[in-house]
Order: C-alpha cells, then structure tokens, then sequence
C-alpha cells in the first residue's frame, strides 16, 4: 500500500514538473533591454536535462550538414581516413521563443552550448576521440530554432581501395545519427542538398592537397537493432587522388631506367661491358625501389599495381640481362671452342629465323657460302708431302764408282732437304688452313649470336610495348571514371 503511494505521487510530481515546464511557452522582455531577459532564460537553463519539445511524444528534427573542409590523412594499412569536417547542427527549441518587436527588434542572440539540451549526434564511423577545438556557443533565433556549427577532426573507418595506386579513387561512408535517442525522440534529415554539400567543399578541397573531392551522397534510412529504431544518415564521400606527385618521382625515373635498357641492346653483343652495364642498371633500379618504398602504401588486402608495374620492369630487367648472358655464351664460349654448328642450328637459326627478322647479311656472306660439314672435307694430312724419286744406278768401274757414289750422297742430301721443306711448307699450309676453318666456324656462331640477338630484342620490345598499352589502356579508365 505504501508503495503504491509513493509511486503515484512520483507521478503526480512528474506531471506537475512536465506542467510548469511546457506552461512556459515564451521568453519575456523587460522595457530597456534588447533581448530576452536572464530570469525568463535562467528558467528555461534550470530545466536543460529535458528535451525541449511541448508534447514529448512529438520527436526534436535535427537538421545536419557539413562542408569537407579538409582530408588530412589517409592510412591503407589501418584503413582509417582522416578528414577536418565543418559540422552544422539545426533543432527546434520550443520554450526558447521571445517576440522581438517586444525586445528591441532582437532577433538572434548567442548562448553557451552547454546551458542547453542538445542533440547527441554521432558519426558511427569514428574510431577515435574528437580533438579540435570546441565551439562553446550557439546561435538561438527568435523562432527558437538553434544552429550549432562545430569544427570536427574525424577519425573515421574506410575501406580503402589501393588496386589502382596512385590512380585510386576512395568511397567512404560518414553515418550521422544519435547515440541514444531513438526515432521517437530525434529525427535526423539534411540540412542541404547533396549538391550543394558537394560545391561548398569541392571550394576547400580544390586549392590544395593530394585528395580530391568527386561527389558527395546521401540517403537517409532507419537503423534496427532489436525493436529499438534509430533515424540516420548515410553521406558517400567520393574521393580521388591526385597522382601528380607519383607520376613525377615513380612512374617517370622508372620509364626513363627502362628505354635506357632498351637502348643497351645497340651495345656490341660480344661486348662484354653489356653485361656489366646491364647489372649496374638492375643494381640502380634496385636502389631507386628501396628509395621510394615509403611512398607506396602498404595494406594487407592487396597489392597496387604500380607495385605490380615495378616488379614487372624488374623482371624484364632481369630477363633482359639472362638474354645478354645467352648471347655471350654462344658468341664467346662456343666461338673459342672452335666447335662446329650443328646443321638445325644452321637451319633454323640462319634461314628461318634470319628471314622471319630480315636480317641484314653483310655483302658477299651468306648462310649458303659456308660448308655444312668440315668433318666432310678431304683431309689435308697428306697436303705437306712430296715425293722424292731415288733412282738406282747400273754397275760401274771402280773408279766409276766412286764418282757415283759421291754424286749419289750428293743426290741424297739434296733429296733430304727437299723433302724437309716440303714437310715445312705442308706444315705451314695445315697451319693456315686450321686458322681459315677457325674464322670460319667463329664468323658463323657471330652470325647465329647476332640472329639471335635481334629475334630476343624484338620480343624484348613486344614485351614491353604491350605493357605500355596496358598501363595506358588504365589510365584511360582512371580518366573516364573520374
């Protein structure tokens, strides 16, 4: 019993507070001031912890906008996205009404915040504490219709994007709405259109900076979450960057390392400094991508592909000096070895391929001058022979005799020296007969190195020239998207 009559006249208390606080329904003036005096609003200040509205079943409109004022940071590995919004709150306070032909014609005066209910409109988003600077006051028309502007630093969750790095273009969602109050306290709907939000910060966010602002949309909705209803907001914030920066200090160093490997394949091939010029580009190139790692951004969703575009220039790189390596190989180890060229290497290499490139032949050469077989020739071992023929002398006097034989000794020391020079002379022609074939042999693998030379280079070239219509054909999607 006693507590029942406790509990009705908490009601009865309850409704006589409600009474006296929705009778006060307008602010009175006093003859010599302008304005509102500070009894009636001191009134109105002691009853702050009520949302301002005659029927309380009636929900409080907050109207919202903001202008996107600045974009201060954007984190791919957190994926956060900071931003410096300029916020403005509209709501409707019923018992701060005064008329002002009453007051001196005062039609709009600035109070603190704080002595007043206000809406607790959040962005759902955050992810840290606001640290800018507060705003103390607002301003309270005539009508009772209060704006509040606030500076807010949002720190704010983003699913970035970072594919098409430094072409990316960004879409994060800013959802305004209350914290506690549900849809049948506070309605939330916007202040401005779209479009208009759109121009006011596209103002701020063109002057300078390294994002820019593309659009900015909206709808509102209701937020369910058990059989609580929540009245928001969402705003799509569009951003692109501008790649200006990226261009100048990654994509432009890496093309001009690139044509300067292409231009290495006019070095000699059977130069060896090829192969060390190519080394000490890859080694530059190297250094150039540890340099400008801190530009790229990092995240564990995916790689950009200007990652992607400098590994690929690595590659071919790489790829451009394992063909240097060939060349070398066939030109110099082979060529020394003095070993003969097989007959598909002829074949294939010297016609075939030699056409299909049109390779220029000097005058007077051609595949079908050399033999295809040295191993087929006539042996030259009896090429350094002569023949001595010794003749027999018939039977003589004794005096005879002796004269034949000193002339025959004679004969056969002569037959001796003939017969080593002729041996000296063979020897001199096997001599340069070896040194022709070698000229031979090497003068045809520094044909199949040069043929081989010019069909990897124009693929090298193809290689590289699809990827440039790749990265171009990119770029133009960028440019229609944006």
């Amino acid at each position: 019993m006693t507590t029942s009559f406790l509990s009705f006249q908490n009601l009865i208390l309850t409704s006589l507070l409600l009474t006296g606080f929705v009778c006060q329904g307008k602010l009175t003036c006093k003859e010599g001031h302008s304005g509102p005096t500070y009894e009636s609003m001191q009134e109105v200040f002691d009853k702050k912890s009520f949302r301002p509205a005659v029927n309380l079943s009636n929900p409080t409109i907050t109207n919202i906008s903001f202008t996107l004022y600045a974009v201060l940071g954007v984190n791919e590995k957190t994926q956060i996205l900071t931003t410096f919004l300029w916020l403005r709150l509209y709501w409707h306070h019923e018992f701060m009404v005064w008329e002002p032909n009453e007051c001196d014609g005062v039609t709009r005066i600035s109070i603190p915040v704080n002595q007043l209910w206000s809406p607790d409109i959040i962005v759902y988003e955050f992810v840290d504490d606001d640290v800018s600077q507060a705003c103390p006051y607002v301003y309270l028309n005539h009508t009772g219709h209060i704006r509040w502007d606030r500076m807010l630093r949002l720190v704010s969750s983003c699913n970035l994007e970072i594919f098409s790095f430094p072409f990316d273009v960004q879409n994060c969602t800013f959802t305004f709405g209350s914290y506690m109050h549900t849809i049948r306290d506070v309605r939330v709907s916007p202040a401005l259109t779209f479009e208009a939000m759109s121009i006011n910060s596209k103002n701020y966010l063109e002057a300078s900076g390294e994002w820019e602002l593309v659009v900015i949309l909206g709808e509102t909705s209701i937020l369910k979450f058990g059989i609580d209803e929540w009245d928001i907001i969402t705003f799509w914030v569009v951003i692109k960057r501008r790649p200006n920066l990226y261009v100048v200090n990654l994509l432009i160093p890496s093309s001009f390392l690139m044509l300067i490997d292409i231009l290495s394949f006019y070095l000699p091939p059977h130069s060896v400094d090829r192969a060390s010029f190519k080394m000490t580009l890859i080694l530059g190139y190297t250094v150039f991508l540890l340099i400008m790692n801190d530009l790229l951004p990092s995240t564990a969703n995916g790689t950009p592909i200007i990652g992607i575009y400098f590994s690929v220039c690595l590659a071919l790189m790489v790829i451009s000096l394992l063909e240097t390596v060939i060349i070398t190989n066939v030109l110099h180890h082979n060529s020394m070895k003095y070993r003969e060229v097989p007959r598909w290497v002829r074949v294939l290499v010297l016609q075939h391929i030699a056409n299909l490139i049109c390779y220029r032949w000097p005058e007077g050469i051609r595949p079908s001058a050399w033999p295809s077989n040295h191993k087929a020739d006539k042996p030259e071992s009896d090429a350094g022979v002569c023949v001595v023929q010794t003749i027999t002398p018939s039977p003589a006097p004794p005096q005879a005799s002796r004269d034949a034989e000193r002339a025959g000794s004679s004969v056969a020391m002569e037959g001796q020296e003939l017969r080593q020079i002729c041996q000296d002379v063979g020897t001199l022609r096997a001599h340069l007969t070896a040194l022709q074939k070698e000229g031979e042999l090497q003068d045809v693998w520094c044909h199949v190195g040069y043929v081989l030379d010019f069909l990897l280079f124009r693929i090298y070239l193809l290689l590289i020239s699809f990827y440039a219509l790749v990265i171009i054909y990119m770029w133009c999607i960028w440019v229609a998207q944006t």
